[in-house]
């Protein structure tokens, strides 16, 4: 099968819920969960695809709305990720109310937000900066570039804190 149901040697599994897909790679290693809310199915494959490419020892929960994130967030205490890849324009709730509320919260805020949007204007730039998002990508327009800056996410040392610069804040592959 092709898509979300292909199955083959170290193919994901994956798990269907209402707004929620599982995907669990199958390595015995698995140190990094990801979360990615996004709404565009396309997307969501791709970044899939390419994390499996880049990472395949990590797990990947794709949420396609930000209520859906919100209350996996909320609800599931004791799992949490290593980093969230957040898109800004979404069903239900957008990245903004999200990353506000992850950031507002005693129990979330340490969770790295990445902004993962389309969007490349200043004001969402700053807007992203200045509510506390680690870092913020425009999607890259193809799947090298795509695995490129998933890559470099990757490799960041989250557990560092020290505060970025704004020139520093919008990460290009």
């Amino acid at each position: 099968m092709n898509g979300f149901g292909r199955r083959g040697n170290n193919s994901p599994t994956e798990l269907f819920y209402p707004f929620i897909v599982w995907v669990s790679m199958r390595d015995e290693n698995i140190s990094t969960l990801v979360f990615l809310a996004d709404d565009d199915e396309d997307d969501c494959m791709l970044f899939r695809d390419a994390l499996n490419e880049v990472a395949g020892h990590v797990s990947l929960t794709v949420l396609s709305n930000g209520e859906a994130l919100m209350n996996v967030l909320e609800r599931d205490t004791a799992t949490r990720p290593g980093v969230i890849f957040l898109d800004l324009n979404m069903p239900r709730k957008n990245g903004f109310e999200c990353l506000k509320e992850i950031k507002q919260s005693d129990h979330l805020k340490h969770i790295p937000v990445v902004i993962f949007s389309t969007s490349s204007q200043k004001e969402s730039v700053q807007k992203a900066f200045s509510e506390g998002a680690n870092r913020y990508i425009c999607k890259p327009v193809n799947f090298h570039l795509l695995k490129k800056t998933i890559r470099k996410v990757l490799s960041i040392n989250w557990k560092d804190g020290s505060a970025i610069a704004f020139k520093d804040f919008l990460l290009r592959p």
